[in-house]
């Protein structure tokens, strides 16, 4: 995290360093650092050099680029919005922070999908990672995943209670998935543009 500078992801330099989510428009938010950083460290094992990660509902692009940094030169992490500024936007910023090589080698890819969807052109993933939270998990991120892959994300209803959830697919039997609630989270929701665009 130290070498992706959170001020060139964020609107505006004031609180940037703070320990807070921030809006950053589009009716989004980029997440506390304390939140990206355990993230990181749960999936951590699973980004390694060479690993293929996805980063649903990347926003700012901070996150997929510092997953990018762990997956090295012969590494993919994918991130994917659904509205086309804001994935122009986060290209925007990682230019910024001086990191155009992960964007010009492909070890970063920043494309505009439904999250709900995933990007099974690029799976199946070693992790996945979502920073906004559906009701329900969606089973096409599930399914996208490695034997062995783990899926970290929130789950639960928008204002309501949601839980922090990790989901591990077995690598011996990938029909068999481990889940785990890790803690109680605060998310914006994993949702339509149309709705997420209402929320601005």
């Amino acid at each position: 995290m130290e070498a992706v500078d959170r001020a060139n992801y964020c609107q505006q330099p004031r609180g940037c360093y703070d320990d807070n989510p921030l809006r950053i428009g589009w009716g989004v938010t980029i997440s506390a650092p304390h939140m990206h950083a355990r993230a990181l460290e749960e999936l951590e094992a699973k980004l390694q050099p060479g690993s293929v990660a996805l980063d649903v509902g990347s926003g700012s692009g901070f996150l997929a680029a510092a997953m990018a940094m762990l997956v090295g030169r012969s590494g993919t992490v994918v991130g994917i919005d659904h509205i086309d500024e804001l994935v122009e936007w986060s290209r925007s910023n990682v230019r910024r922070d001086n990191k155009q090589e992960l964007l010009d080698s492909g070890q970063l890819e920043l494309h505009v999908r439904d999250g709900f969807k995933g990007y099974p052109e690029r799976g199946a993933y070693d992790a996945i990672h979502v920073g906004a939270a559906p009701e329900h998990v969606p089973e096409a991120l599930k399914q996208q995943l490695k034997p062995g892959g783990v899926l970290l994300l929130p789950v639960g209803p928008q204002g309501g209670a949601q839980d922090f959830v990790r989901i591990e697919r077995d690598a011996a039997n990938p029909a068999v998935f481990t889940q785990q609630a890790l803690f109680g989270v605060r998310y914006v929701p994993l949702t339509t543009p149309e709705q997420q665009l209402a929320n601005e």
